[in-house]
């Protein structure tokens, strides 16, 4: 159920710009589905994820000046900025805490070692930093009707792509992080 409401609004974006045609129209929807989403899942769960809040504040105000400047380049620029914050925050965490964020999310759940901890999120702040850039450079060089296009199915197919290389990644290092472990603990 989540799930599909975590797509609901680029599910109805892509939708009402198929429909319509017009970029402006399709981010004027998108901006108060968006806000519906995040009070749903906080309704249906208690909680709000950072990851929502920080969606939702850039649709309000990237979707807000496309609508009001009549400029569909501030949504465009959308998922490159989203991206590179998380790229920066991942970055970041290297820095600020004991752990990277990557770990601090997944830690209780998969057994790695700490310098794999790193590789991983280092990894994760590559994907955002080159989905940032294919974004823009969708955007800059192909028409609004691709870029439409590849909001929804190449960065949700490049995402898929990734998460299934790093779950094999994790299966494949995880193990051998618990094999690890377990000989530390017979020895």
């Amino acid at each position: 159920m989540k799930l599909l409401l975590d797509f609901l609004p680029i599910l109805i974006f892509f939708g009402v710009y198929k429909t319509t045609g017009d970029l402006i129209t399709a981010t004027a929807v998108l901006i108060p589905v968006t806000i519906v989403q995040v009070a749903v899942v906080y309704w249906l769960t208690k909680k709000l994820e950072k990851m929502a809040l920080v969606t939702l504040a850039l649709v309000i105000v990237l979707g807000g000046l496309t609508v009001l400047l009549n400029d569909g380049w501030f949504i465009m620029w959308k998922p490159t900025v989203v991206n590179w914050l998380f790229a920066a925050a991942f970055f970041g965490s290297h820095f600020i805490g004991s752990k990277p964020i990557i770990e601090r999310l997944l830690g209780h759940a998969i057994a790695l070692e700490s310098k794999q901890w790193i590789t991983l999120s280092f990894a994760w702040i590559a994907f955002f930093v080159f989905s940032g850039i294919l974004n823009l450079i969708v955007a800059y060089q192909f028409s609004e009707d691709v870029w439409v296009n590849f909001k929804l199915f190449g960065l949700l197919g490049l995402t898929f792509v990734f998460l299934i290389i790093q779950g094999v990644w994790i299966s494949k290092h995880g193990s051998e992080a618990q094999a690890q472990s377990e000989d530390d603990h017979h020895a």
